[in-house]
């Protein structure tokens, strides 16, 4: 995985004024937050040593909206981003 992150994407539930429900799945746009699920060892540098990534499982972060491949399995989406696609970790 280099420097990739599996991430689970934060998908947001919306209600309308009317009382609406509004489905992730149903919206056009795709999720730019989600938690990390698996990082990778972290990508090779010039001189062949590997950098560690900075981004922790668990964290959950906000990230490029273009940026992520989606996946999916057993039904459940997952998208793989790169560490430099991260804008920032959201802290609690």
């Amino acid at each position: 995985m280099n420097d990739y992150l599996l991430v689970e994407p934060d998908l947001e539930e919306e209600i309308t004024k009317g009382g609406i429900y509004i489905p992730e799945t149903a919206k056009e746009e795709r999720a730019t937050r989600g938690k990390i699920i698996a990082v990778g060892p972290g990508k090779l540098n010039d001189q062949g040593k590997r950098v560690e990534l900075k981004i922790q499982i668990g964290q959950k972060v906000i990230f490029k909206k273009y940026a992520p491949d989606e996946v999916k399995v057993d039904d459940k989406e997952f998208y793989f981003i790169r560490e430099d696609d991260v804008l920032a970790v959201i802290e609690d």
